[in-house]
């Protein structure tokens, strides 16, 4: 058999095998995260629009189903005009439900900054080792919680001084993730946010090391 056959015959083999192994690698991803449960927190005024729809997207796109949660069960209204009704209240949630709790910033995020239930949901989230998150200025409501002191985090960099002075690790980066606490700067980081909680909650099957 010459040169010219054996590639005629390899390479073809080769692109079927590497379609193969992708295709397996997918369908192992998508059984590992597909019907886990999240629950998005939002203030009932003035959330970040991106901040919540952006990780909700690409959470659901991967057969995660996500909940939301605020203050109030009227329609919540976002900095940019969009509206969304809560499925639950924040009070009502019950933290060994879910896989992740996300805490989604804009202004109004100041509301759970030194709210009891939010720093108790955040506690049990840490306890129970869940994925615990907070974006934009939410991650304040984290520190406040007593859930970021000795951890590398990052926040709205006007926040910054807020995560240290409760003993987190600000970074400055757009995301950063230690351990189960992923924590993002603001909505342009809302993609690699989402991204990164995706990522956690496929690693939540991996044994630990």
């Amino acid at each position: 058999m010459n040169e010219k056959m054996v590639w005629i015959i390899a390479v073809p083999l080769l692109i079927f095998t590497f379609s193969s192994t992708l295709a397996f690698a997918t369908q192992d991803v998508e059984e590992k995260i597909k019907g886990k449960k999240v629950v998005m927190i939002i203030a009932s005024r003035n959330f970040r629009d991106e901040e919540l729809q952006i990780p909700k997207n690409i959470l659901e796109k991967e057969g995660v189903e996500v909940k939301i949660a605020s203050s109030s069960r009227d329609v919540a209204t976002g900095m940019l005009g969009a509206t969304v009704k809560p499925d639950l209240l924040i009070n009502e949630i019950k933290v060994k439900e879910y896989e992740a709790i996300i805490f989604v910033g804009g202004t109004g995020a100041s509301s759970y900054w030194n709210d009891p239930v939010a720093h108790f949901i955040a506690q049990e989230a840490i306890k129970e080792s869940k994925i615990l998150c907070a974006i934009c200025i939410a991650p304040v409501t984290l520190a406040n919680a007593g859930v970021l002191k000795g951890k590398k985090a990052t926040v709205w960099p006007t926040e910054q001084h807020r995560l240290k002075a409760k003993g987190a690790l600000y970074t400055g980066k757009k995301v950063e993730v230690d351990g189960n606490i992923i924590t993002a700067s603001g909505p342009q980081a809302a993609e690699e946010f989402g991204k990164a909680i995706v990522k956690a909650l496929i690693g939540a099957d991996q044994p630990s090391k």
